[in-house]
């Protein structure tokens, strides 16, 4: 590969990290073409772009984009998201299937390096999406209750 197309993948994927919250490293071996067209495309639907870049191109753009990783060894694949915790459900439950293939090494989420076992515990997490639904529910139920308070308070002042 020549210098300026090595410099150009490096930019791109600096491009991609500026607007992600999380980066996740993986080790794709083993994952034949079926297997790897399949992860690629559930990563895509979640909203995940998942490159694979020789390790010192993905680390020289991690560190232009002002960040630190660990050095990489082996394949790696990079699943750059802006929500941390879809790519790690993606990527886990993915492995489940298929012989715990992609392998996860780690990665970073806002910045802060991530092992393997945080990457497993965030996928046990729910999703944003479910979370503000949650948020919202309990809302309600609080908002609900104010109101039955209100409700029974200006009863209580008509009837004095």
């Amino acid at each position: 590969m020549k210098r300026t197309q090595k410099e150009q993948l490096v930019s791109e994927l600096r491009g991609k990290l500026d607007g992600a919250s999380a980066l996740y490293f993986t080790d794709f071996t083993g994952l034949n073409v079926k297997r790897m067209t399949e992860l690629r495309r559930r990563l895509r639907k979640a909203g995940v772009e998942y490159v694979v870049i020789k390790n010192t191109l993905a680390l020289r753009a991690v560190s232009e984009s002002g960040l630190t990783a660990e050095p990489l060894k082996g394949p790696t694949g990079v699943a750059v998201s802006k929500d941390p915790v879809t790519a790690a459900k993606v990527l886990v439950d993915f492995a489940k299937e298929n012989e715990q293939r992609p392998g996860l090494k780690g990665g970073l989420v806002d910045g802060v390096v991530v092992t393997e076992a945080e990457v497993r515990k965030l996928a046990t997490l729910p999703t944003r999406d479910v979370a503000l639904g949650l948020f919202a529910g309990a809302m309600n139920g609080v908002l609900m209750v104010f109101a039955l308070a209100l409700e029974a308070r200006k009863q209580q002042l008509e009837t004095e």
